[in-house]
Parts: C-alpha cells; sequence; structure tokens
C-alpha cells in the first residue's frame, strides 16, 4: 500500500518519470508540471491499486490554482512513474471528487 509520506520526498522533477503518455494527456489537458507536483504534495491519496504491475498504484486528489487534479502514479524505489492525470468532473465523480459515480 503507498503512502503520500513516502511520495513527497521523491516529489521532484528529478525522480518523476513522464512517459510520452503522459505528457501528451497534459498537454491536452493543459495540465503543467507545477500542477501535478502541486497536486501530489499537497495531496491525498483516494484510491490504492495494490495489483497493479509493475508496481502497486494509487490515485491522488490534489488542487492546482483551486481546481481539483487527480494524480496516478506509481513508486519504487524512490522513483515516481507518473500514469495519468486529468480534471475529474462531476459526470463520474462526487462532490468533492474523491468517490466515484456509479455506473449504470
Amino acid at each position: 500500500m503507498l503512502r503520500i509520506e513516502d511520495i513527497i520526498p521523491a516529489c521532484t522533477l528529478d525522480t518523476m518519470v513522464f512517459t510520452g503518455h503522459v505528457r501528451k494527456r497534459m498537454k491536452e489537458r493543459d495540465i503543467r508540471y507545477d500542477d501535478v507536483v502541486l497536486a501530489i504534495t499537497k495531496g491525498e491519496i483516494i484510491e490504492q491499486y495494490s495489483d497493479d504491475k509493475p508496481y502497486p498504484s494509487c490515485l491522488i486528489l490534489g488542487y492546482s490554482a483551486q481546481e481539483p487534479i487527480h494524480v496516478c502514479l506509481s513508486l519504487n524505489n524512490g522513483v515516481i512513474w507518473m500514469i495519468t492525470t486529468y480534471i475529474p468532473t462531476l459526470e463520474k465523480w462526487e462532490e468533492g471528487f474523491k468517490i466515484r459515480k456509479a455506473v449504470n
């Protein structure tokens, strides 16, 4: 299980791996690197994915410029592997953006 206390010290641009996929999604969604770092360092883990491969991952809810942001990442040996990041919407999330809405 990942802990935010373990993730925050590794949250520097030197220890974060942004794949081409993540960079593309960030550009499409107008999310900056600073937004991601702020969301992680001031955020909270809202979901854990302990069965993810190659490393367990989690979803963090944070805020950037008063806008909610979700960051999905994994941590291994002090390196943060970015999976994706996006702006959550009330279409898919309950108020507060911590609980997913039930799928009908």
